[in-house]
């Protein structure tokens, strides 16, 4: 590119869009004499004839129509690429990275609230499993999974993990009837594995003191919105947190697969971002908001599950792990 001269390519593009020297002038804010220099300085360095004159009128020639639908694009998209900058520079907007499934499964059908309560200003969503790189990119704010901890940048608590084996009805009455006991039950059953999840079934059988030979899972997937569907369509248990999939619990599509086993629980998500981001007033009121939202959605959630059965038990609690911790004669 470095001998391409950029400025007689933009002067040519001009003059070639608006049809004459003058306009094109005018249009560069040049005299006319400096723009028909610049054609010729172009013309020379391609060795070619770019315009010729018909009738007081200048007419693209082969070569130069050409150069002129390539140049005519690029220069065309680094307008609008210009004009879009300046306008995300004078607009009030919100950038926030989530998680796939917790965006789409909890943050999507609730941002709409947020949204209506702050209508200046313009949420973007970029929903990836990936941190993200504030020093280098443009997001506001992550929604993120995982252990927490993250070092030099505000952590707050949003909602914690409820962790319990899901399946359809119909597939629970199967393994049901298949065994009497849980560790006969799991070891005909076709466990789906959520692959990113902090906590898996290795964890949780471990957890319940549940021993099974030749663990293996008929299904892999690296997005939990995917092992829930499965495990609504009756292909397996699943083991993922509840609070995801509360609409298909209350409508019976997905049903615990041993509700008299606890409910795991451990911090999991979090908003995250860099101290300095507090600054801006829409940080801090979608920090309140999506802490408040979660809150009351693991209220419900925990509230549903236990007007199913169900218990719940901390895995950070020291006493998590002790046998007293395990529902005696579910455990094998």
């Amino acid at each position: 590119m470095r001998d391409i001269n950029l400025k007689a390519t933009e002067y040519f593009e001009s003059v070639a869009r608006l049809g004459t020297v003058t306009k094109a002038a005018a249009e560069l804010g040049v005299s006319p004499s400096a723009v028909s220099q610049q054609i010729k300085i172009l013309e020379n360095q391609f060795g070619v004839r770019l315009f010729r004159r018909e009738k007081r009128r200048l007419v693209l020639t082969l070569d130069g129509d050409r150069l002129f639908q390539t140049t005519t694009q690029a220069f065309g998209a680094i307008r609008n690429a210009r004009s879009a900058i300046g306008r995300q520079r004078h607009t009030r907007s919100l950038t926030v990275r989530v998680s796939p499934t917790f965006g789409v499964r909890w943050l999507g059908p609730r941002i709409a609230g947020f949204a209506n309560d702050n209508p200046d200003w313009n949420i973007r969503i970029d929903a990836t499993p990936d941190f993200s790189a504030f020093e280098t990119e443009a997001v506001d704010c992550d929604l993120r999974y995982g252990p927490g901890g993250w070092a030099g940048l505000t952590v707050e608590p949003v909602m914690q993990d409820l962790v319990l084996p899901l399946c359809s009805p119909e597939y629970r009455t199967r393994m049901r009837d298949a065994a009497p006991d849980l560790a006969g039950r799991l070891s005909q059953a076709r466990l789906i594995d959520s692959a990113k999840a902090l906590l898996r079934w290795d964890v949780w059988l471990a957890a319940n003191r549940v021993e099974l030979n030749g663990l293996s899972y008929p299904f892999r997937f690296d997005r939990s919105s995917m092992s829930i569907e499965m495990a609504k369509q009756g292909g397996g248990v699943a083991l993922d947190n509840a609070a995801l999939c509360l609409p298909e619990l209350r409508r019976g599509e997905l049903v615990p697969f041993v509700p008299e086993v606890p409910v795991l629980t451990l911090a999991a998500y979090w908003f995250v971002c860099p101290p300095r981001h507090l600054n801006r007033r829409i940080v801090n009121r979608f920090s309140g908001w999506i802490i408040d939202a979660a809150s009351r959605s693991e209220a419900e959630t925990r509230d549903f599950l236990a007007g199913l059965g169900c218990g719940f038990r901390d895995m950070t609690a020291p006493e998590a792990n002790t046998p007293e911790a395990v529902v005696p004669g579910i455990s094998e």
